[in-house]
């Protein structure tokens, strides 16, 4: 195994059929360029034809043809190692994709419990559903089952594969036990017309015999054998043409006529003999006997935990890694695992054989809640960033503007909202329409435990399944990891919470959320035999699978549309009732960042975040200035109030809605007037999403393509360009603002990501100012090749004249110049930096004033190596603040300067305080200057007197 290696800077790239491994390996120079240490791929094993993601791996034992192959992917790495450079690979333990691209998934299909790949799925064989025992559920009909089967939707196909069932573009294999079905229909009119003899018709029986006596499926004999029929079968129906024309006949027998319901019957029967029960797609949600990963149908789960299963889906990922080909991981999805931590170990163990430490540089995808800390024993670096992502957009919120935010949105609901009511009504929403076969699964599981118990036998059902249902709605994070007998003090104590919420809502659940809260914290007597405590376990274990996946779906998709009081708080990872962070719990969460996962990854975009980070710092903006803002919200629902059509008795969009769109339109509308074009027909795609993902008025399941048409109509309605459209002269005076101010937050968190203890993440194309919403708008094509030509031209009058190539990107800042300037700095300052940033302190600094929350700083040190970062905090208040809290339109009246920096006079006389130790002369990195100061402080109008963010290095004395 290659030494040990932690990125210093990331860089996220989604590979795909349009991106694959030759287009990274020509983007490796633009990237070292950049600063960037470590390539950071999405998933790159094979999966389905033309994915967009990788995530729906088909097969985990080779790369993706579709990005190049092996000879690509060698030549990608051999670039990275040129360049001193790392390839992170975001990897699936959790899921594969469940279609006829996954051979695995085939053979199960085909043989069902038999197939030696059974095991390695997550299916439930005695579910207990009518028709499902020892099959698996396949729902892909666009129809009921009955009336797809009349209809003749369903065929019969013989291919060289053998017997196939055909729906639409989609062929189903057939267990081979049932060909004879098949071959032996009307054996007595073929045996009437060719004679005992016909050597066709001798060489039939003698496949007949071949398919009734083939080995079991997992015989080592089975493959050749079964080979062997298939191609018996191919010659027969080659060679001899009455065979042929007899195959035929009797498949256009079992295919049925349409319009004679009778004639499917043989068909009928022929597929209730198959190991699959193939069903309408609606029924899934109900019936579905796998798990899924989480309400997608067509990803099915692993099992994880069985060795074997690692063993056959990591043999490549660890001979790359072993290779030195990959030189990091990211776990996608460890929620979903049975036992996360035993498969850390495992692969630890595989990557350095040290189970209990984490050598090779291993983050997770965890969705931290609230307080929750990453456990500890896991051996693994960190996570991909989501709490950062959290901590640093809440630094940004203002929290009294957060009050006048909610008095407005509690007018245009009709009541006070409370956010924790929204996502507990979703949750349970969710667990009804997504996860209910899933829901009664566990229900049943949990009533024979009760009966076992002598304190829960005289609970019913409907009792413990109400309580199930109420408890996991009321859990107040994504699971627990109970995985032996022992529970931990921080999972009892989330069990606790839940059970206690759940109850206090609905008192007569009590007796049965007891006995769930005994079982959950597996509160068994001494008189609990081994098999039943055993029981207990695995219930817990098998519910810890599926609170994720509840939460994902409740909260992240579901509730975060729904709630819409600041919708850049509605992040993956984030708290939407937030009310932001003061300077001084940033910094504590940082050092906690600092002392317990150092190289954990600092992320503010991902291929799944909502909106990107530029987007939400000008949303952010509008908690500084409330007054402003709801004065705009006011006129423009008035002005635009005779565009909203009528559905269902309904204007639309409803109140709530419409703040959705005015807040999108703040945070999302291009700079340059050439995109506006495009960014209506991106909005369009967005507000679709997003009111499906709410499920009020529309949903994925059902679309109301009638409210959605009423929805689209508004938004554009309102943006039509014409002399009598006052919204739209408003919002532009309005957006020029708030552009303004956001573009300089924006500056302050990619400073701040890249300097605060962790390793910066940078998203595709997020080194420049982009404004894109939720996917599939965030995973759009890159320019690369401007933004390599942009790089070399700031790098090359960096070196001939670095003070007018800052004033120049100060005037010209709409371009997004300036952000990738910024970011190309402040990343090679790291690089060249590292231990001051990988392990050096982190020292939180203060202006003179205590209470001034304009500013936040800190300083790095490593011995006699010293940074200093400053960045401002709520420019627009800030700005404003000597009207405050009764802002007025002054801010409209008062254009932005021309320059992307605030005025000097703006910081009084407040100043940086530094320690005793710290060097007295500094130099700015991002414009050559020199500070110093005699009096142990530095006046902020000499930090922000250039640039409206600070990197200082110390200088030696």
């Amino acid at each position: 195994m290659p030494a040990q290696r932690i990125p210093a800077a990331t860089y996220r790239l989604q590979f795909n059929h349009r991106f694959g491994f030759a287009d990274a390996r020509d983007l490796v120079p633009y990237l070292h360029a950049l600063g960037i240490t470590d390539i950071y791929a999405s998933p790159l094993l094979k999966a389905r034809q033309e994915s967009e993601h990788g995530y729906d791996v088909t097969d985990p034992t080779q790369l993706n043809p579709a990005l190049g192959g092996e000879d690509m992917f060698t030549g990608l790495a051999r670039a990275l190692r040129r360049h001193d450079m790392g390839l992170v690979l975001d990897i699936v333990p959790n899921h594969m994709a469940a279609g006829t691209e996954n051979p695995w998934w085939l053979d199960v299909l085909q043989f069902g419990p038999d197939s030696p790949y059974a095991s390695f799925f997550d299916i439930n064989w005695r579910s207990g559903k009518p028709g499902l025992a020892g099959k698996v559920l396949l729902p892909v009909l666009s129809s009921f089952y009955g009336e797809a089967l009349e209809k003749g939707e369903l065929a019969l196909i013989l291919t060289a594969d053998g017997f196939q069932l055909r729906y639409n573009d989609k062929q189903f294999p057939l267990h081979p036990g049932t060909y004879g079905e098949i071959l032996q229909h009307r054996a007595e009119e073929l045996a009437a017309n060719l004679g005992p003899d016909h050597p066709g018709r001798v060489q039939l029986a003698q496949l007949l015999d071949l398919l009734e006596h083939l080995p079991p499926r997992t015989d080592n004999d089975f493959a050749a054998a079964f080979r062997e029929a298939k191609d018996r079968l191919r010659d027969l129906y080659n060679n001899y043409p009455e065979i042929k024309a007899f195959i035929n006949e009797n498949l256009r027998i079992f295919n049925g006529v349409r319009g004679d319901p009778q004639s499917f019957n043989l068909l009928d029967r022929l597929l209730a003999r198959q190991a699959y029960r193939i069903a309408f797609w609606r029924v899934a949600n109900q019936e579905i006997n796998y798990r899924r990963f989480f309400n997608i149908t067509d990803m099915v789960s692993l099992r994880m935990e069985d060795e074997e299963v690692f063993t056959a889906t990591h043999s490549l990922v660890l001979k790359l890694a072993r290779a030195g080909q990959v030189t990091g991981m990211r776990i996608d999805h460890v929620d979903g695992l049975h036992d996360p931590l035993t498969y850390l170990r495992r692969l630890q163990e595989q990557l350095n054989g040290a189970g209990g430490n984490p050598g090779f540089y291993v983050v997770v995808e965890k969705i931290l809640s609230g307080d929750e800390e990453l456990p500890t024993e896991w051996p693994v670096y960190g996570t991909t960033g989501y709490d950062f992502l959290r901590t640093l957009n809440e630094l940004f919120v203002n929290s009294p503007g957060i009050a006048v935010l909610d008095r407005v949105y509690a007018r245009l609901r009709g009541s006070e909202p409370n956010f924790t009511k929204v996502e507990y009504a979703r949750k349970r929403r969710v667990m009804a329409e997504l996860f209910g076969g899933e829901m009664r699964s566990l229900a049943r599981q949990l009533v024979e435990l009760a009966k076992q118990d002598r304190h829960g036998r005289d609970l019913t059902p409907n009792q413990l399944e109400q309580a199930l249902v109420e408890v996991t709605a009321c859990f107040p994070v994504y699971r627990t990891y109970t995985r032996d007998y022992t529970v931990s003090d921080r999972d009892r104590a989330y069990v606790e919470q839940a059970v206690a919420e759940a109850v206090k809502r609905h008192r007569a659940i009590g007796p049965a959320a007891g006995f769930l809260r005994r079982v959950l914290l597996l509160d068994f007597g001494d008189w609990l035999p081994e098999d039943r405590r055993r029981n207990w376990l695995d219930f817990v274990m098998r519910w810890q699978q599926f609170t994720g996946p509840i939460m994902a779906k409740g909260l992240e998709d579901t509730a975060m549309y729904v709630y819409n009081r600041l919708i850049s708080l509605n992040e993956v990872g984030g708290e939407p009732h937030s009310t932001g962070i003061a300077v001084d719990e940033f910094h504590r969460r940082n050092r906690a960042r600092q002392e317990r996962r150092p190289h954990t990854l600092n992320a503010t975009s991902t291929h799944d975040t909502k909106r990107s980070e530029d987007v939400r710092a000008r949303i952010n903006l509008l908690s500084e200035i409330p007054a402003i803002w709801v004065n705009h919200l006011e006129k423009w629902r008035r002005w635009n109030r005779d565009k909203k059509q009528v559905v269902d008795d309904q204007p639309v969009p409803d109140d709530n809605v419409e703040l959705l769109i005015y807040q999108t339109l703040v945070g999302a509308w291009p700079l340059a007037e050439d995109e506006e074009s495009s960014f209506k027909e991106r909005l369009k795609e967005f507000l679709i999403k997003a009111s499906r993902e709410a499920k009020v008025y529309t949903r994925w399941l059902e679309p109301d393509t009638g409210y959605e048409d009423a929805l689209v109509n508004f938004a554009l309605s309102i943006l039509e360009p014409g002399q009598n459209n006052e919204f739209l002269q408003d919002f532009k005076r309005f957006r020029d603002i708030i552009a303004y101010y956001g573009a300089i937050s924006s500056l302050a968190q990619v400073l701040l990501k890249i300097t605060s203890p962790g390793v910066p993440d940078i998203y595709q194309g997020m080194e420049s100012w982009n404004f894109s919403l939720v996917d599939p708008d965030n995973r759009r094509p890159v320019d690369y090749k401007s933004l390599a030509a942009q790089l070399a031209e700031l790098q090359r009058r960096e070196a001939g004249d670095l003070p007018g190539l800052v004033d120049d990107l100060l005037k010209s800042w709409k371009d997004g110049r300036l952000k990738q300037f910024l970011t190309y700095m402040a990343l090679h300052y790291r690089r060249e930096h590292h231990r001051l940033f990988a392990s050096g302190e982190y020292l939180p600094m203060q202006t003179g004033s205590l209470q001034y929350e304009h500013v936040c700083a800190f300083a790095r040190r490593h011995g006699h190596t010293w940074a200093l970062v400053a960045v401002p905090r709520m420019p627009a208040r800030l700005h404003l603040q000597s009207h405050w809290p009764e802002m007025d339109d002054t801010l409209l009246n008062e254009p932005p300067k021309e320059r992307l920096l605030l005025p000097v006079e703006l910081w009084g006389d407040q100043a940086l305080a530094l320690p005793d130790e710290a060097p007295r002369a500094w130099r700015n990195v991002l414009t050559g200057e020199t500070v110093s100061t005699g009096d142990g402080k530095i006046p902020l109008i000499y930090v922000f007197k250039s640039f409206p963010v600070a990197l200082l290095a110390g200088e030696p004395a």
